[in-house]
């Protein structure tokens, strides 16, 4: 029984990884750059999922041996720094969720025709009955898990219908006719920049995982979580491909929902509205839960109060949602930054890593620490012909 529990806890982190990475952002970032790059696209997809996995590998291990969130880390490799990655990473998850929270509503809208702000509030209520249970955790892993499955089916059935050049697209997802390093940068972002990348280490962590005892564990969930974002990713590229390549008049306002509506006809709009929902809500719980998770050791009142605390965190995106509307600029400029928040904590925990005062006589691979280093000057690179592609 405590090894199924702990299968089922590591699976719940590679599902909560995977869903927060899954949200209404991922959704139109893979349909736009699927319009703009065609069958070439799946080659940026697999260079971002190599990427990923590279990050995940190293920030999982590295947490869950050493037993210490990564704004922990931080500031004991020099005191303060993580309070700085910790504000990067709160910001981002804030305003993230205002976005998260207007996806939920569209989603509601398209189902059922309720306007998208009252939409937006049920989705926030729906999220926050997560944190009134004794065992939030445990609701979360499951909720997480069945919307995440539920989203893989949908899209599965839509790619299916589109019929896309499967042969044509294998072909040139590995070698490509053209590539986009600002698509790169931004599905990078997407998947593991931000709070992202912590979310499902930091769960481990609540979850009892700890110490080199619980390395191949962790990998494993770590392989686990990418592998979902890939496949998800991939499914709805390829759907929106078989689409994109037999007619022309995709809607540029909502992309996503017109490749449904296309691919399956007047069902469309309510699979749409399904998935984005799906998509939405387990992105709102995701990065309230790992926001929190870099406040908590911070003041004991905060470790105390957590679930509480996550319920206000929820409730400051939703009134601002409310009140302000989705802040488009401020939504793209998050996402570009999030996109440097991943080398900037990459950059601390190899550090970190190799520092004995804080991780004992832990020898973290030398391989995974080369691809990490690799990965950091890659992003960083990568980010920069981001913002001059911005400026463009």
């Amino acid at each position: 029984m405590i090894k199924r529990n702990h299968g089922n806890r590591l699976l719940g982190a590679a599902f909560l990884m995977a869903t927060s990475a899954v949200g209404p952002g991922f959704l139109t970032q893979t349909t736009v750059f699927t319009q703009k790059l065609t069958t070439s696209f799946g080659f940026v997809i697999l260079l971002s999922v190599l990427i990923d996995l590279c990050v995940q590998y190293n920030i999982w291990q590295i947490i869950v041996v050493s037993g210490k969130r990564a704004q922990d880390l931080a500031n004991e490799l020099y005191p303060g720094l993580g309070y700085v990655l910790a504000l990067l990473v709160v910001i981002g998850g804030l305003a993230f969720n205002i976005g998260n929270l207007a996806g939920a509503g569209l989603g509601i809208e398209a189902l059922t025709g309720i306007p998208v702000k009252i939409g937006a509030g049920i989705s926030a209520l729906i999220a926050i009955s997560i944190f009134l249970f004794k065992e939030a955790g445990q609701k979360m892993d499951l909720l997480t898990k069945i919307l995440g499955l539920g989203m893989i089916l949908l899209i599965l059935v839509v790619a299916f219908i589109a019929r896309p050049p499967l042969a044509l697209a294998l072909r040139h997802s590995i070698v490509p006719q053209e590539f986009d390093a600002l698509a790169t940068i931004t599905l990078v972002g997407g998947t593991v920049g931000g709070y992202i990348s912590f979310a499902g280490a930091h769960r481990l962590l609540d979850s009892g995982f700890n110490g080199t005892k619980d390395l191949s564990e962790t990998n494993r969930g770590a392989g686990t979580a990418i592998l979902l974002t890939a496949v998800i990713r991939y499914l709805l590229f390829l759907a929106t491909l078989g689409v994109v390549l037999k007619i022309t008049n995709i809607d540029a306002g909502n992309p996503t929902a017109s490749v449904f509506e296309n691919a399956t006809g007047s069902l469309g709009r309510q699979l749409f509205g399904l998935m984005i929902w799906s998509a939405a809500i387990t992105s709102v719980i995701g990065a309230a839960y790992t926001s929190l998770t870099f406040l908590r050791s911070f003041h004991p009142l905060i470790e105390k109060y957590q679930e509480k605390l996550t319920i206000v965190f929820i409730l400051m995106s939703a009134v601002i949602f409310l009140l302000v509307g989705t802040p488009v600029k401020v939504l793209i400029w998050v996402g570009t930054l999030n996109g440097f928040v991943l080398p900037f904590a990459l950059f601390i925990l190899l550090i970190a890593v190799r520092n004995k005062r804080i991780m004992g006589n832990y020898q973290h691979p030398k391989w995974l620490s080369i691809l990490g280093w690799m990965v950091v000057l890659l992003l960083l690179w990568l980010g920069i012909e981001a913002l001059g592609a911005y400026k463009g």
